[in-house]
């Protein structure tokens, strides 16, 4: 992909949008395992914390990149990122009661580290797949995402809430990803290739299937919450 093309940009675009609506749970996580710290270290085991997720992160994310590459795990990615796109717009229905939690700076490091490796698949699969093997905008992608944990995760979670939009168009970025992902299989090739429809098919089918998925699945839980509320 041509550094600075209308691809590049729309790329990063994706990754930018991706980042913003997955990055809040590695941010709550972050901010929980620090907070049994003394004031003077919690800053700091946040600010270290993430430089190590994030050096995590990399690896994780440029290892996706490669194994991308490996015949058939294009198909296995999108469809995976397609159950992402959904599960994000599912409401949650566990709490944080058991957030992990740190008493010792280099306990909350470790915590942080390790909790962001486990939750932060689903960003890294994301991130790998809308970079589409462009080392440079994995390495935007990584970098754009520091200051979206660190300072800007109440903010973002905050505008989510206002608007419930934000979360709908990241899961239909997300969805669009998985198309891509899908329809690049070189095992598909004879499939996709000579056929330009079905390529469209597939984004309109992932994209329209995931937002009625989710805005059904949401609508089923709130009717469920009101029942049993009443």
């Amino acid at each position: 992909m041509e550094l600075f093309s209308a691809p590049w940009w729309s790329a990063l675009l994706a990754i930018v949008l991706i980042d913003l609506v997955l990055a809040g749970d590695n941010a709550i996580v972050i901010a929980l395992a620090a907070r049994s710290l003394p004031a003077h270290l919690q800053k700091r085991a946040i600010v270290w914390g993430t430089v190590g997720a994030v050096v995590v992160r990399s690896t994780m994310t440029i290892g996706v990149v490669w194994l991308l590459k490996i015949p058939g795990l294009m198909l296995v990615g999108g469809l995976g990122l397609v159950w992402i796109a959904y599960k994000l717009l599912v409401p949650s229905e566990g709490g944080d009661e058991h957030a992990p939690q740190a008493n010792t700076f280099w306990g909350a490091m470790k915590t942080i580290i390790v909790a962001d490796a486990l939750m932060g698949v689903d960003n890294v699969l994301g991130v790998a797949g809308a970079a589409k093997g462009s080392f440079d905008l994995v390495v935007l992608g990584l970098l754009i995402s520091v200051p979206i944990v660190v300072w800007g995760s109440t903010l973002v979670l905050k505008l989510v809430e206002r608007f419930p939009i934000i979360t709908y168009a990241g899961a239909g970025v997300l969805a669009y990803t998985a198309g891509h992902m899908i329809v690049s299989e070189p095992l598909l090739d004879a499939v996709y290739d000579p056929s330009l429809l079905g390529r469209l098919a597939t984004y309109a089918v992932l994209i329209v299937g995931v937002l009625a998925a989710g805005w059904w699945s949401t609508r089923r839980a709130e009717a469920r919450a009101t029942a049993s509320a009443t």
